[in-house]
């Protein structure tokens, strides 16, 4: 009987101890999901930072705008960098999720780009414009289009706003609505595309040089700017206190700075 005592006991302890040995270990890794360019890029010229803090940073690449905030929300990652506030707000009211931000790192720019037609002057009765389709992205773009002079939007619609929202369509523009991702892919196909700054990147298209036309810079920077986001009740963890420290060092901002050359802007 003592021996089983014993032997429970021992049990106990080693298992105490391996899950202490687990929190150590979990405590120092920080694993965040990424779009790969620019945000993996970024996060990569984060790690030595975190590494002279004792942390060691896994980056998860994906693909898509829905796949980072579902696993964040599993509890898979322990942050996201991918999205903007307002989509992050519009995807919880969707998903019924509760993921917050805690920071803003940098904004990207949305531009216009030329597919078969080369300038907006040139753009003819009927050309074909694509524009993402999720929501606030859309909107953005639509805002785009407006403040080019080619269409105008119901202002009641907001964020909101889809093509059904326009108002006024002088040119009779077929707005394309395409996932994000597939954007820089349309281009052969269609007059032009307004595309989201990652997704652009990824095409080798830098906003400040091949597009078009750009979103005034100084409020889009405040509403669009690119977010560190995690699950709520843990903005004040230390090591994601960290990794936002990395990514807003003079480093990391002089990285984006040369690196994506006015494609990507550092948020003070």
């Amino acid at each position: 009987m003592k021996r089983v005592l014993l032997f429970a006991l021992t049990a106990v302890l080693i298992l105490s101890l391996l899950a202490g040995c687990s929190q150590s270990v979990d405590d120092k890794k920080i694993v965040v999901g990424a779009s790969p360019t620019p945000h993996a890029k970024i996060l990569e010229a984060a790690k030595e930072i975190l590494a002279e803090k004792g942390y060691e940073l896994e980056i998860k690449e994906f693909t898509d705008y829905v796949q980072p905030n579902l696993t964040l929300d599993s509890g898979d990652l322990d942050a996201n960098y991918f999205q903007h506030r307002p989509y992050l707000d519009d995807f919880n009211k969707k998903h019924k999720t509760k993921l917050v931000s805690i920071a803003a790192i940098h904004y990207e720019p949305f531009g216009i780009y030329p597919g078969k037609t080369k300038s907006l002057a040139d753009l003819s009765d009927g050309a074909q414009i694509a524009v993402p389709n999720d929501t606030t992205n859309e909107a953005r773009a639509l805002l785009l289009l407006e403040a080019q002079g080619l269409i105008k939007v119901d202002p009641d619609a907001g964020l909101d706003a889809t093509a059904k929202d326009i108002t006024e369509n002088p040119k009779n523009i077929k707005i394309m609505e395409l996932e994000a991702a597939q954007l820089a892919r349309s281009l052969p196909d269609v007059d032009m595309a307004v595309i989201n700054g990652n997704y652009a990147l990824q095409a080798d298209l830098n906003a400040a040089e091949d597009a078009l036309a750009l979103e005034e810079e100084n409020s889009p920077m405040e509403t669009f700017a690119n977010i560190i986001a995690v699950r709520e009740g843990e903005e004040d963890s230390e090591k994601l206190k960290a990794l936002v420290e990395a990514l807003k060092s003079d480093k990391v901002k002089d990285y984006m700075e040369k690196e994506f050359k006015g494609a990507v802007v550092p948020v003070d």
